[in-house]
């Protein structure tokens, strides 16, 4: 477990809480959003006019919400629309957005077009790992009010900053196809294991009366069920609650939880777990739909009072990963931006 994920959880024995506050999503990050602003401010500069103008939309524009994982047109600055020099401070952004562990995610999701190149008949898609876009909304500031996004197939990053401290980082969508890279020079390449293999860890520490109640359906979804909607609502709690697992069993579902939380920056990771952390797990709810076969197509969803964690591997013979992380109220800072415009217009 990455130290800064580790802060807080031990104390706990690993234990989860979903019985937050109204102000739960407050992450206060001051750090995080000085050098994120550092970074965009920098890319900015090196970027043409004309280029500035397709990057930067107002805070309120409509675009900000709007949000997909799949091939299409987007707006935005795309990397292939970038010279090499403006390649690599665009990254460096991104690198300033997330954990070491959440950019190697996220730079090997944008590797794998090139996989999906090589082992397609027909590259009607134009896989292409340029094809990545981003978009800054408002000014990025230390001490402003802005928002950015990161996304092309299978990745969608959207953090937004309140003030210069205070963060949201819903939705965070990361996807992988293929998930297990099977031939060529990457082959054995896994993007999203741990996300695979821990939950499949806790399924089968389940005992047969505990695994009965936690595999909801029998057959799985065809893809995540909130999909790319702008906002979401909780899910039926299917499966089985926390309240009915075991200590070692309640310290498998905060490491899997561990495995989505660690792509965010360290400052902002060690507060969400501390939220996270401040109580018990007996409300989060584990349901699995699908085999519980390796190789086979299988669903998962972990939700709690406030956050909802999907993951869904059935297309291309279940070697297509699809992950999610939904805040109920602080999808795009909603509950952060609420309280702003309150204080700013009692």
């Amino acid at each position: 477990m990455p130290p800064h994920i580790r802060h807080g959880w031990a104390a706990l024995c690993a234990v989860l809480v979903v019985t937050m506050t109204a102000h739960a999503y407050e992450i206060i990050a001051p750090a995080t959003a000085a050098r994120m602003a550092q970074a965009a401010e920098t890319f900015l500069q090196a970027l043409s006019p004309e280029q500035r103008d397709t990057l930067l939309f107002s805070f309120d524009d409509g675009d900000r919400t709007d949000w997909h994982y799949v091939p299409r047109s987007r707006s935005g600055l795309a990397l292939k629309e970038m010279t090499p020099d403006q390649q690599e401070l665009a990254m460096g952004f991104l690198k300033s957005g997330l954990s070491r562990s959440g950019y190697w995610k996220s730079t090997t999701i944008m590797t794998l077009e090139t996989v999906l190149r090589e082992i397609e008949t027909l590259n009607w898609m134009g896989r292409d790992p340029e094809k990545y876009y981003f978009s800054f909304f408002g000014t990025p500031s230390a001490a402003g009010t802005w928002a950015w996004r990161v996304e092309g197939h299978h990745l969608s990053l959207n953090v937004t900053i309140v003030k210069g401290r205070m963060f949201a980082t819903a939705p965070r969508f990361m996807g992988a196809n293929p998930a297990n890279v099977t031939s060529g020079a990457l082959s054995g390449l896994r993007t999203l294991a741990g996300e695979e293999d821990l939950a499949r860890k806790l399924l089968m520490s389940l005992d047969p009366k505990q695994r009965q109640r936690a595999v909801f359906r029998d057959q799985a979804y065809s893809d995540i069920v909130t999909g790319s909607d702008e906002a979401v609502s909780p899910l039926d709690p299917a499966g089985i609650p926390g309240a009915d697992f075991n200590g070692a069993q309640k310290a498998m579902l905060a490491r899997l939880i561990d495995e989505y939380v660690s792509s965010l920056p360290p400052e902002i990771a060690r507060q969400r777990s501390d939220v996270i952390g401040n109580g018990g797990v007996d409300r989060i709810h584990f349901g699995w739909a699908g085999s519980i076969e390796p190789g086979r197509p299988h669903y998962y969803r972990i939700q709690g009072a406030t956050f909802l964690i999907e993951y869904d591997n059935v297309q291309n013979g279940a070697n297509h990963i699809h992950t999610v992380w939904r805040d109920f109220d602080g999808d795009f800072g909603r509950d952060l931006l609420r309280e702003h415009y309150r204080a700013a217009h009692p």
